[in-house]
């Protein structure tokens, strides 16, 4: 059996996404596939959130992961937007939840930890 693809989608697919993408791998890897996008990228993964997931998870986001748009993605069978706070694109279906995540960059590590926290939680809960 196919495993389901689930997409996480906001802005810049440099923090939220990106952290949602390496705990559902961690966390779910052998349940679905995960991905991650956003309607616009980032050169680089947040180095925050890079930082916070591999000390906390032991999992450095740099290794595989990059920031991308929709169209270098395949189609989710569900797509999850992490709260863009604005229009997220038509990406060929519905979105199917919306964790209305506040963005933790630039924020103090404790509310990045929050953030991370309630991401894992949420990946868990799929």
């Amino acid at each position: 059996m196919q495993k389901k693809k689930v997409a996480f989608i906001c802005v810049h697919n440099s923090c939220r996404s990106q952290i949602a993408e390496a705990l559902g791998k961690h966390f779910a890897g052998q349940k679905f596939e995960f991905y991650s996008a956003g309607t616009e990228t980032k050169p680089q993964i947040n180095p925050d959130a890079v930082r916070l997931v591999k000390q906390r998870y032991g999992i450095d986001m740099t290794e595989k992961q990059f920031s991308k748009t929709m169209d270098q993605i395949p189609v989710p069978d569900i797509a999850i937007s992490m709260g863009c706070d604005v229009t997220c694109p038509y990406i060929g279906k519905a979105f199917d939840e919306n964790w209305q995540l506040p963005d933790p960059t630039g924020k103090e590590d404790a509310f990045f930890l929050q953030v991370i926290d309630e991401i894992e939680k949420r990946v868990k809960a799929l």
